[in-house]
């Protein structure tokens, strides 16, 4: 396995511990515990450190990949599922703290599942379809609000009272919908040739 593979399954090893931070344990279980209730207070932004770090492997790993020769259709396949459980992660974490609203989870997860269905399909019949440009851009903006969300929006709330975490959130669910239909639209015809 290359080192660029390695820094992706890093990836995926962060979100047990990202889950582990976050502040939903139950009351009976905080009360009991010192560090449980550190959690309680501070759980968010120490997810939030993770969540960034995490991410940000995410740029090293194609760096990597692209930089040393070391693309591999196992990575083309390992990486967006990464990135696709880390946001999964994030955003039911959120649903559950009541940081965004539910329907916005759904949709971005449902768009992912699909997405994952046709990169499926597509491995069946031998074919690797790389991640476009429009998805890419999703991938930054969806990091960009959930990593904004969970500061509270730190640092712009130092500067100003404008929602920032949220118009991101807006972005990247219009920016997730438009390059699931523009993956679907420009990937049909590969899918159909290689049946």
């Amino acid at each position: 396995m290359n080192l660029a593979n390695r820094i992706t399954l890093f990836r995926i090893l962060l979100i047990p511990l990202f889950i582990a931070l976050f502040p939903i344990y139950p009351e009976a279980l905080v009360s009991k515990s010192a560090v449980l209730q550190h959690l309680e207070i501070h759980g968010v932004f120490y997810a939030a450190l993770v969540f960034i770090v995490a991410s940000a492997t995410d740029k090293l790993d194609g760096y990597i990949a692209r930089k040393y020769n070391q693309i591999t259709n196992f990575g083309k396949l390992l990486d967006p599922l990464a990135d696709k459980l880390l946001i999964a992660a994030a955003l039911i974490l959120m649903v559950c703290l009541h940081l965004i609203a539910s329907w916005i989870a759904f949709v971005i997860l449902a768009r992912e599942i699909v997405m994952m269905g046709i990169r499926i399909a597509a491995s069946a019949q031998r074919l690797a379809l790389s991640a476009d440009r429009y998805g890419k851009w999703k991938m930054v903006l969806q990091v960009a609000a959930i990593s904004a969300i969970l500061l509270n929006d730190a640092p712009f709330s130092l500067f100003t009272s404008f929602p920032v975490s949220q118009t991101l959130m807006y972005g990247a669910l219009g920016m997730t919908v438009y390059s699931g239909y523009n993956y679907i639209k420009n990937n049909y015809l590969a899918l159909q040739l290689g049946r």
